[in-house]
């Protein structure tokens, strides 16, 4: 179970159980090879012959998978089903740690080189190609006005990447007037008061995973008691959500972070936007 992420955009953009075969496993039927440092891999694109959409790994990378994470792979099924060609099939591939320019959708070729350098058409337009998904929360749309003495329930996702999950927090703010929004840079924001969230429970795997699926055959949970190994997923997402019932009339900003299991606090240790968007979101609304 993987999340995808464009390193471009914001917000995630869901995620599904993919089933495939580990790249390293069909690389070795094709028998020995030497002077292999990276693989090349592309598919379609579109017409136009000069376009070629392409990404590539180390021969590490693909060939040896640390304990706990989680092997690049070919993927044909997703959900229980054969790929659809809107998401990359019939073949597609599956890095699970990166965002989506690495998981290549209509794969056509897979390439093996002793070149050194990454070939990616993202290294090319200004982006890290080797970046992987970052722990960072998200905020889901809130109504612009909200009716006082109602409760209030904000609602978002986050995704657990590289670092890790610990927690997600708020930061709820009065806004007096015709305050401006804080920079994303604002000492504010390191200040808070953040306080946390709470997340939503693992769902009933059986009620949503396809019939005779067991989530001890699935990489991420222990094999003899289906229990996941953590909430959200390694590399996967989930969502959370935090209550008010008193808010006083006026105008109010909402804001969400993630922190990972090193103690960094979004959009810490990776803020560049080279290596994927995670700013801290913010959402305002009135109660009238």
């Amino acid at each position: 179970i993987k999340a995808m992420q464009c390193l471009n955009i914001q917000s995630p953009l869901g995620q599904g159980l993919w089933e495939g075969v580990p790249l390293r496993d069909v690389i070795r039927v094709c028998g020995v090879h030497d002077n292999i440092r990276r693989i090349y891999f592309w598919g379609f694109h579109n017409r136009d012959p000069e376009q070629i959409f392409q990404s590539s790994l180390s021969y590490t990378q693909v060939m040896e998978t640390p304990p706990g994470e989680l092997p690049v792979f070919l993927a044909y099924q997703l959900n229980g089903k054969p790929i659809p060609p809107i998401r990359g099939g019939p073949v597609r591939m599956i890095v699970p740690w990166s965002h989506g320019f690495k998981s290549i959708k209509w794969l056509q070729h897979i390439f093996l080189t002793n070149d050194y350098r990454a070939n990616d058409t993202y290294a090319l337009k200004n982006n890290d190609p080797e970046s992987y998904l970052k722990t960072a929360a998200y905020l889901d749309d809130l109504p612009d006005k909200i009716e006082a003495g109602k409760p209030v329930t904000v609602t978002g996702q986050v995704i657990s990447g590289l670092s890790g999950f610990k927690r997600v927090e708020y930061w709820l703010r009065k806004v007096e007037g015709e305050m401006p929004r804080l920079a994303d840079d604002s000492p504010e924001l390191l200040r808070g008061p953040w306080k946390p969230c709470t997340l939503f429970p693992e769902p009933d795997w059986s009620a949503i995973l396809p019939k005779g699926t067991s989530t001890r055959d699935l990489l991420g949970f222990d094999p003899d008691t289906g229990k996941s190994r953590s909430w959200p997923l390694r590399y996967g997402m989930a969502a959370w959500f935090v209550e008010f019932s008193d808010l006083k009339p006026g105008q109010y900003e909402i804001r969400a972070r993630a922190v990972d299991q090193n103690g960094y606090a979004q959009p810490e240790p990776r803020s560049t936007r080279k290596s994927g968007r995670n700013a801290i979101e913010v959402r305002r609304f009135e109660v009238v």
